[in-house]
């Protein structure tokens, strides 16, 4: 075992907290660490973005020391309870006793846990780097597992069998590619190896955790190398079926589509935008463009639906795919195009997507194909900052008047007044007037009336 001085904690709200829940715990006669990914983010230079406590304490311990209203029983029957802080205050840590886990029937939950101590608690862990402890009062880092010296390796290692890690958890097979794609680091040999011996298990883990761990992956800047490792691995095929057939013809092109799309991402300003936290996020960037680059827009339809049945994304993810994947084809030539046919893109609430993809499409072209692509993103951007009446007038024409005219509803209503919206986009209807006298015509030629 490890044990070695760390660097001198600075407090913030959340760390306090988490130390006074080891002090807690401590007074009382506990053992008490933080543990796992914080104790790496910490020797890592970074703050860690949660606290986890491992303790000798048992979930009822914890419960009783803390109090019944300021503990959640999230997962007792694994040793889990989340401490909340003082009224008013949204600091929270995570509680778990030390334990040893039985068989993982489902491939992603232990059948049963046994508490247990330290040494034996960081063994069941996934990653050398995630297995270590660290006690924030003696500022001591306390490492049964090696994740210390993998740390300074760069090495991304499963805590002893990497079989055995892998068949408790087939998850971990994609967490190993997100952890090293994440921190820079290379997948120790006898990981990488294990995790291609049982690639093909993956499809054990439901489609919203593969959903959740593709997306996360996906956000680190190292996207196009863990697409890779999923190729090399044997998981693109069952994860993401739609870019594994190509991939060896396409990852250079996807590749330099990755590569183009940068860390700042532009607010979603376009009318009607309602979840710019999905709009903005780099992960839908890439897939987009991983989409893209693997449908050429003929099988978009068939690739965005085979998605949504496997990985269980939202509908309102399922329909940014598809409209910013279709949107391509009219970006190509969009000045040169009638109004009415561009502008219904660029009012979506995720017509910067689509045009971001657009703009990553320009490392792909040959040079004077990328000059005209330039020129029109320029004119796309002119058109996204048209003040809202420009960009978006009211049409000027509704079924009230068709109502007025004398037309009963039907499907007609609806032919009619987009024909009518279509000609005042292109400016082929000057005014109210001309639109009304416009739709007089149409309902005095039609049928019946």
């Amino acid at each position: 075992m490890a044990r070695r001085r760390g660097k001198k904690i600075i407090p913030t709200s959340e760390k306090a907290f988490a130390l006074s829940v080891v002090e807690r715990l401590r007074e009382a006669g506990h053992t008490a660490l933080w543990a796992g990914g914080c104790v790496r983010d910490l020797l890592m230079g970074n703050e860690p973005s949660d606290y986890d406590v491992a303790t000798s304490a048992t979930p009822d311990q914890v419960r009783q020391l803390f109090g019944y209203r300021r503990t959640l029983p999230v997962g007792v029957s694994f040793g889990v309870v989340i401490v909340l802080g003082n009224r008013g205050q949204a600091e929270q840590v995570e509680v778990a006793t030390f334990r040893t886990d039985a068989a993982y029937s489902d491939g992603r939950h232990p059948d049963a846990v046994v508490f247990s101590s330290p040494q034996e608690d960081a063994q069941r862990r996934d990653f050398t780097i995630n297995g270590m402890f660290f006690d924030p009062l003696t500022q001591a880092v306390i490492d049964y597992v090696g994740g210390e010296a993998d740390l300074q390796r760069g090495w991304l290692r499963a805590i002893g069998c990497a079989d055995d890690r892998i068949g408790e958890d087939k998850l971990r097979m994609l967490r190993a590619v997100r952890f090293a794609a994440r921190f820079g680091f290379e997948i120790e040999a006898a990981t990488r190896k294990a995790i291609a011996r049982h690639a093909a298990e993956v499809t054990c883990v439901s489609g919203e955790r593969l959903w959740i761990e593709i997306n996360k992956t996906l956000e680190t800047s190292r996207a196009a190398w863990a697409v890779e490792q999923w190729f090399e691995l044997g998981l693109l095929q069952h994860i993401l079926p739609e870019l594994y057939t190509h991939w060896p013809q396409q990852r250079a092109a996807a590749n330099r589509l990755l590569a183009s799309l940068t860390i700042t991402r532009p607010a979603d300003t376009t009318a009607g935008s309602s979840t710019n936290g999905i709009a903005q996020a780099d992960w839908f960037d890439r897939l987009v463009a991983l989409l893209w680059n693997a449908t050429q827009d003929a099988a978009v339809e068939n690739a965005v639906q085979s998605l949504k049945q496997r990985l269980k994304p939202s509908n309102e993810v399922r329909d940014m795919l598809r409209y910013c994947i279709s949107a391509q084809c009219v970006l190509d030539d969009a000045p040169h195009r009638p109004w009415s046919q561009v502008q219904p893109l660029l009012i979506a609430p995720y017509a910067h997507r689509a045009v971001r993809l657009f703009e990553a499409r320009v490392s792909l072209a040959d040079a004077q194909r990328a000059n005209e692509m330039r020129d029109t993103i320029a004119w796309l951007h002119r058109q996204l900052v048209l003040p809202a009446a420009e960009l978006n007038p009211d049409p000027w024409v509704s079924g009230g008047d068709l109502i007025a005219l004398g037309l009963e509803p039907s499907s007609r209503f609806r032919q009619l007044l987009g024909a009518a919206r279509r000609m005042q986009l292109d400016r082929q209807l000057l005014d109210r007037p001309a639109a009304l006298a416009w739709l007089r015509a149409q309902v005095g030629s039609s049928p019946g009336t």
